[in-house]
């Protein structure tokens, strides 16, 4: 298992798209990455793979920018590098809503991190004493891979589709404490973040999406296999390539 996979996101204003574009595409070139890079004006989203000298002398570059300095990847690894080839797109949203309204980087709905999550749900409560609830914010074929016990899945078809389906839900999560998750974080804080625009109080996302809960805990009350949009298909509890893929 020697190829370092890596995914990242930050939610941060960039006016500098195109000549962004180029610079990246370039570094990664040079270093021989393979994955996917995602800009849009709200910030960056990134999925690569290669060697532990190449990522990190990817991210090395990435932390000069001082918009990037913070910027901590999810690490697993696998036996090959699970992307086709290197792309660097530019976009209008890193993560797709269709509500420009919502801009994470004014401020972040709370979080909670996975070890604390895990203790809520083995006492089957948050520290305050409230029900917890969590809530899949992923798409209907990722959750067939794999999820969280008796987590809501409302069988999405595509993240757009989160706003109208909260609205007509949101009877169920009152005076309970409401945790949205997915793979590494990034819809659950839009998510998040919509569901306080609506009023609804006790709303937490997962820090990191399921990715990190399962390398800061032992996997305990998530059920089955975490997708993941490469080669790989899905990973296990280990982080390791699912049994059944060639990654």
């Amino acid at each position: 298992m020697s190829i370092v996979n890596i995914s990242a996101y930050k939610f941060i204003s960039l006016d500098d798209l195109p000549a962004l574009r180029e610079r990246l595409f370039a570094r990664c070139e040079a270093l021989a990455l393979k994955g996917t890079i995602l800009l849009a004006p709200e910030g960056i989203n990134l999925f690569l793979a290669g060697s532990r000298a190449q990522i990190d002398g990817f991210m090395a570059t990435l932390h000069d920018d001082p918009r990037f300095a913070d910027l901590a990847p999810k690490e697993s690894l696998s036996a090959t590098v699970p992307f086709g080839r290197l792309r660097v797109r530019l976009k209008r949203e890193i993560i797709t809503m269709r509500l420009p309204a919502i801009r994470p980087e004014g401020g972040r709905a709370p979080v909670v991190d996975a070890p604390t999550l895990q203790r809520w749900l083995d006492q089957g409560r948050d520290d305050d004493g409230r029900e917890v609830v969590l809530l899949d914010t992923r798409n209907d074929y990722e959750t067939d891979a794999g999820k969280f016990a008796q987590a809501v899945d409302y069988r999405l078809a595509s993240f757009t589709g989160f706003p109208a389906a909260i609205a007509a839900d949101r009877a169920r999560y009152e005076g309970k404490t409401v945790v949205s998750y997915c793979t590494g974080g990034i819809r659950c804080e839009k998510a998040a973040l919509h569901m306080h625009g609506l009023g609804m109080e006790h709303v937490y996302q997962l820090d990191g999406g399921i990715l990190k809960y399962l390398e800061q805990t032992d996997g305990a009350h998530w059920q089955g296999d975490c997708f993941v949009f490469d080669g790989r298909g899905a990973v296990d509890k280990r982080l390791l390539p699912a049994q059944g893929t060639d990654a």
